[in-house]
């Protein structure tokens, strides 16, 4: 079952969501800009305006650029020659979601061109939480996380953009991975990274961890599971995903992760059953300039974010992923609208509204 697209398959009205992100918006979500001697001075020079924060539903994420053909047969030319010389048995996994059968996979360095394939063995267990999953080939963790290069970006050099990287990954950590969040508490780590001066944000994730409804949801941010109804299968998350970044307004590091998450749970009552609960999140976040925006140091103001989500519930919004089992489905499903959760070769789109059926888990 799915949960798709900008509000992660919630049923929050489209025109709800606007009101709360214009709020959120104004003065990097209700952080108001003030420009420093600087920043005027900058301003003055080239006639600039102020500029508004961008919301988060009229941002748009960062395209690939399109390289010329000719460069790109020759790049992978040499990068088969390369390969055949330093790897002749196929031992090195690709990025391309497919690889040996068995290897595991390296990290996804670009999106693939297809879902990946059916892993042979059959239905999950205890023992082998991941068997006849794709994931079973992914990575463990941050390790399926591909963090860039860093490179010197707008206002930060090329450190403080390393820096940016590295801290964007523990926010997906501690938002998606952490053991305590999963098992219901509350993401700490994960908050404390977030612009505490982005106001509209800041009241919606206290009003979505202490009050969640329909409008106010944590889980279009954090995963986390309902002690009582489920419980987590070993220590093991599978991941995979990338990070890419670009310069944004105001010389702000623009950063953009799209990862996928798979859960393997058992009923909170005991027994052996075994279902995968999968998540996969485009966080798009900014590392601002405190010259032009005020915001604490270390923290990243948040500029949108899209959730698409099978078998963790399609019913009444309670703060928890509640996955089906016992072989039944959500009520709330259509099951005319087929989702691949593996799938990772399309990019994600806004809500369709209700939640699709998964084609597999």
């Amino acid at each position: 079952m799915d949960k798709g697209g900008e509000r992660g398959g919630s049923s929050v009205p489209d025109e709800a969501w606007e009101e709360f992100l214009r709020s959120a918006a104004d003065g990097a979500g209700d952080a108001p800009t003030e420009p420093s001697a600087r920043a005027r001075e900058v301003a003055g020079r080239l006639g600039a305006e102020p500029v508004e924060p961008t919301p988060w539903r009229a941002h748009t994420p960062a395209r690939p650029r399109r390289k010329k053909s000719w460069y790109i047969a020759g790049f992978v030319a040499s990068l088969a020659l390369l390969v055949v010389a330093v790897d002749p048995g196929g031992i090195v996994g690709w990025s391309d979601g497919k690889g040996p059968a068995g290897e595991p996979l390296a990290q996804e360095s670009q999106r693939p061109q297809e879902a990946p394939a059916d892993e042979p063995g059959g239905r999950a267990t205890l023992a082998d939480p991941f068997r006849g999953s794709p994931a079973a080939r992914w990575a463990n963790g941050t390790a399926g996380i591909n963090v860039p290069a860093a490179k010197a970006t707008g206002w930060m050099t090329e450190a403080e953009v390393r820096q940016a990287l590295a801290r964007t990954r523990d926010f997906l950590a501690a938002s998606n991975l952490d053991r305590t969040v999963l098992r219901g508490g509350r993401p700490e780590k994960a908050i404390t990274l977030m612009n505490p001066e982005q106001e509209g944000v800041r009241t919606f994730v206290s009003t979505a961890l202490s009050a969640p409804d329909e409008d106010n949801d944590p889980l279009v941010l954090f995963s986390r599971f309902d002690p009582a109804q489920a419980r987590l299968v070993g220590d093991v998350v599978k991941t995979r995903g990338r990070i890419t970044f670009r310069e944004g307004k105001r010389g702000a590091l623009e950063v953009t992760a799209d990862v996928t998450y798979v859960y393997p749970v058992a009923p909170a009552g005991g027994g052996d059953e075994v279902v995968r609960t999968i998540v996969r999140r485009e966080t798009v976040v900014s590392w601002d300039d405190p010259e032009k925006v005020i915001t604490k140091p270390g923290t990243f103001s948040l500029l949108s974010r899209k959730t698409d989500m099978t078998n963790g519930g399609c019913g009444e919004t309670n703060g928890f992923f509640r996955p089906v089992f016992g072989g039944g489905s959500d009520s709330g499903t259509d099951e005319d609208r087929k989702v691949d959760p593996y799938d990772r070769s399309k990019a994600m789109e806004k809500a369709q509204g209700g939640c699709g059926t998964a084609t597999r888990s």
